[in-house]
């Protein structure tokens, strides 16, 4: 990995991407969804949105905010959209009351235009921080979550949305971009296509010099474990307050690879306090080195009420400046971005 010249403090502290939609935020969606509103409206309200979100965020310290997906209704969705080939049918259930716009293939897959480099343009404009997070959903995640009508396997149809992918980040590295993260849920969830997976996800890094990561939540950590040598992304950011700190053993297979921490439930309301979030870190330490963690929430916080997501960031941070200061104690202060 290559040092890419800035500094952050030891433990950097960030989220992983989405985060609670305000509520007029909402209001606004739904009258231009009515046609009582503008574009120009809603694309004011999507900029007030991610101002305020970003503020909030760096307000309770988190040194890498995100732009909260303001723009984003759906993770596969909002990438689908925008890539010439696929259509929507109408939402699908996928649980409960839950429904999702379901994307489908239904001819060849081709880059239309820059998909969120405008997002991290705007983000980069209103945040004080060094470094701001873009999130990217995978090409094996968006395949895995839309029906495949044109392609002949699967495989071929991740291999294809690789490159487009590997377009997108191209461009946001050339926008000025420091840090990507690449969100697959959906890798370990069909285990006898890994190896073809890991080869097309890592399609996505082709030529990139700036930090990239990989998200992967509420899986089979073994199973990805054996993969980290070869998948080239210098972090994972990977969910562990929802198993209960199990599985943290892993780190130690990371190498020179950096672990997101993931420290927060986002699917409980309980408020967890700084203890268990410093505590949470101490056990990480037992396997990896300090320099190569950073602190995040399990995942993204878009389902929690917004003060509840603010509060469980500032528990986060607390949790981390408890640490921090026994890291001072020992000479650990800042660290180099790294990619």
């Amino acid at each position: 990995m290559r040092e890419l010249g800035i500094e952050l403090p030891i433990l950097p502290t960030t989220v992983i991407g989405s985060y609670p939609r305000p509520r007029w935020l909402r209001q606004m969606i739904k009258q231009w969804s009515m046609g009582r509103a503008d574009d120009k409206a809603l694309n004011e309200a999507f900029k007030d949105a991610v101002s305020v979100v970003v503020r909030e965020q760096e307000s309770v310290g988190i040194d890498i905010p995100s732009d909260g997906e303001m723009w984003r209704d759906e993770m596969v969705e909002h990438f689908a959209a925008r890539i010439d080939g696929f259509r929507f049918y109408g939402p699908v259930r996928v649980w409960g009351n839950n429904f999702f716009n379901k994307p489908a293939v239904v001819s060849k897959l081709s880059y239309r235009e820059p998909i969120v480099v405008k997002e991290y343009m705007f983000l980069r404009s209103v945040s004080s921080r060094p470094v701001v997070k873009v999130t990217i959903t995978g090409p094996y995640t968006i395949a895995d979550w839309s029906f495949n009508e044109h392609y002949g396997s699967k495989e071929e149809l991740v291999f294809e949305l690789a490159e487009i992918i590997n377009r997108e980040i191209l461009e946001l590295e050339k926008a000025g971009a420091l840090f990507i993260q690449v969100d697959e849920p959906a890798l370990t969830t069909h285990p006898e296509e890994m190896e073809w997976a890991v080869d097309a996800i890592n399609r996505v890094t082709r030529g990139v010099n700036i930090k990239l990561g990989l998200h992967v939540c509420y899986s089979d950590y073994e199973l990805l474990s054996k993969y980290f040598d070869r998948l080239s992304f210098s972090q994972f950011a990977l969910e562990f307050s929802n198993r209960g700190h199990r599985d943290l053993e892993i780190l130690s297979k990371l190498g020179d690879r950096e672990i997101g921490l993931g420290v927060i439930d986002v699917h409980n309301k309980t408020i967890e306090d700084p203890q268990y979030v410093s505590k949470a870190i101490e056990k990480a330490m037992r396997y990896i080195e300090p320099e190569k963690i950073y602190v995040n929430p399990d995942c993204g916080l878009k389902l929690l009420p917004r003060e509840t997501a603010r509060r469980k960031l500032e528990v986060m941070v607390s949790g981390v400046q408890i640490v921090r200061r026994e890291l001072l104690s020992r000479g650990f202060e800042r660290i180099v971005l790294r990619g």
